[in-house]
């Protein structure tokens, strides 16, 4: 049996909970339930979850390990974390950034 994880996503005051195989890139997760990570400018124009542009940051409300380079410097700096560079392998609440254009602020 395959395992899963429960993913809650909030955003624009709402919460949506997903039902997502373990091994999962966040990115695809969300957008193959209609949550785009993305903004409204990057929803066409993206790298297609290589990690290259940085436009599918998400905040992670529990703590995920950052392996890709992108993630661990928005780790020290407050930025927004990729979903594309995140598999989900445990429960995890995920907020989408409704206000952002590109890249998301840094948290204050």
């Amino acid at each position: 049996m395959d395992e899963s994880c429960r993913v809650v996503v909030a955003s624009e005051g709402t919460e949506t909970e997903l039902s997502v195989p373990a091994g999962t890139v966040l990115r695809d997760a969300l957008l193959a339930a209609d949550c785009s990570p993305y903004g409204r400018l990057s929803e066409r124009a993206n790298c297609g979850g290589r990690g290259l542009c940085a436009t599918c940051g998400v905040r992670l409300a529990a703590d995920v390990a950052a392996d890709h380079w992108h993630d661990r410097l928005a780790d020290r700096f407050g930025y927004p974390r990729l979903s594309c560079q995140v598999t989900v392998d445990r429960d995890m609440r995920v907020e989408l950034l409704d206000d952002k254009l590109v890249w998301g602020g840094r948290d204050s």
